[in-house]
């Protein structure tokens, strides 16, 4: 408690919020007053509900709710801008339901890399697409026929930073206000559509600022009356959005990059991390492609892979490897959607990873055809709809050793709850398709 005090102090904080990121990414918060948080923090308790849930707030067990004790990181703590005084924690469930939190998954990777003598370094790089919608007219549209930001962009362009500099100088102020730093913003390919690449950040804190990037992101944008959608496929002239997370291990007792080697290619290491991700990550598919939106991104052409190839270089790879003589040698993993949560995609990428360093997996030779869609021979297709991707992910023994059993089979229902929640749902292009016979 000392150390939580001291903590508070450093800050200035007057107003304390404290929660934790569930499946969906939304931070499930309340706000207190200082002393109010003191008080609550001797005994901290938050519903047990977080793992049950979907983000319509629709419950999928029948499972008996209650307050559970909760432990408090002291070292989350980050500002809150958009409140003078407000500090933002994060509270993790020390019951029944800790092992389900994705925090959780990732710390027993982080756990695991620590034990054999790596410190993790990560980034996420997200795309997403900003509207000139509200709350309100998004809902009197019925998400229909919405209304792009900066309709007549071209990707990379200077004249759309150029004219739309305030927006793109507070976001960058929004974000960084949340102790978040910030590599590049620039445009994307679609209307709308723009990508920011966050710095790079050691274990834990890689995966928290990407979660609240795209918390301080939604919130910026509502209050310039704008939406930004981190939904993986907004549909027709639309470009899928991607959140790709960069990686790489370091020595723990000599801090040295173990991806970069003095020819500038890919460490036998590294190659041995993409051998494990080429063993796990279609069985656990799940854990980083895990709403029924995402699967249309995987579509035959698209950009998004469907196996997991690899290389040296180019951006079509499932897994790019971007070699090194110096400290900037990474792996990045181009296969998340936006959408993704963000702990469980780093949970995923270095599970699978660790697994083939610690099992000395042969190098997997680079794949010659970069396309999108190309399977190498021999190579495990990615699930095609989230019901395949939760069925295999219930049946890997591979994804039980790595990310515990609990986990597995309450994250595999919650997939099959999402998938059966649209099982039923007919679009309006299905209906123009087929209605007339």
């Amino acid at each position: 408690m000392n150390d939580l005090i001291d903590t508070l102090n450093a800050h200035d904080a007057k107003i304390v919020q404290v929660g934790q990121f569930d499946y969906a990414s939304i931070f499930r918060m309340r706000r207190f007053s200082r002393p109010a948080f003191e008080e609550w923090a001797t005994e901290p308790r938050f519903s047990n509900v977080l793992p049950y849930w979907d983000q319509t707030d629709d419950l999928w067990t029948g499972e008996r709710f209650f307050p559970q004790q909760v432990r408090i990181d002291p070292g989350s703590i980050r500002r809150n801008p958009s409140e003078p005084g407000a500090v933002t924690l994060i509270a993790e469930y020390e019951g029944t339901e800790a092992p389900l939190m994705p925090r959780a998954v990732l710390r027993r990777q982080l756990d695991r890399a620590a034990a054999m003598g790596f410190e993790v370094e990560a980034a996420f790089e997200y795309e997403a697409l900003i509207l000139e919608e509200t709350d309100v007219t998004l809902r009197e549209k019925g998400f229909r026929g919405l209304q792009s930001f900066n309709p007549g962009h071209k990707c990379w362009s200077g004249v759309t930073h150029s004219v739309h500099a305030d927006f793109f100088a507070g976001l960058q102020a929004e974000v960084e206000g949340h102790d978040i730093a910030l590599y590049s913003v620039g445009t994307e390919l679609g209307p709308g559509c723009f990508e920011i690449t966050l710095g790079r950040a050691a274990g834990m804190k890689a995966a928290d600022d990407a979660s609240f990037f795209r918390m301080a992101t939604r919130a910026f944008a509502r209050k310039m009356g704008k939406t930004a959608s981190f939904m993986a496929y907004l549909g027709e002239g639309l470009p899928g959005t991607g959140g790709h997370c960069t990686m790489s291990l370091r020595d723990r007792a000599t801090g040295r990059n173990l991806f970069a080697a003095q020819d500038g290619r890919t460490t036998a290491l590294a190659g041995q991390f993409v051998a494990g991700m080429m063993q796990i990550v279609p069985q656990a598919f799940a854990l980083c492609t895990s709403s029924v939106n995402a699967f249309r991104r995987l579509a035959p052409g698209s950009w998004a892979p469907k196996a997991l190839t690899w290389a040296e270089q180019p951006h079509t790879v499932a897994v790019r490897s971007a070699p090194n003589a110096n400290d900037r040698a990474r792996l990045e993993f181009r296969v998340p959607p936006s959408d993704a949560n963000a702990y469980l995609v780093m949970a995923l990428m270095l599970g699978a990873g660790l697994d083939g360093i610690e099992r000395q997996l042969p190098v997997p030779p680079q794949s010659e055809n970069a396309h999108p869609d190309f399977i190498p021979e021999g190579a495990e297709r990615f699930p095609r709809d989230l019901i395949e991707a939760a069925d295999r992910l219930a049946v890997s023994e591979d994804a039980k050793r790595l990310f515990g059993a609990e986990f597995v089979g309450n994250f595999a229902a919650t997939c099959r709850h999402e998938y059966a929640a649209l099982a039923r749902a007919v679009s309006a292009e299905e209906r123009a398709r087929y209605l007339e016979g």
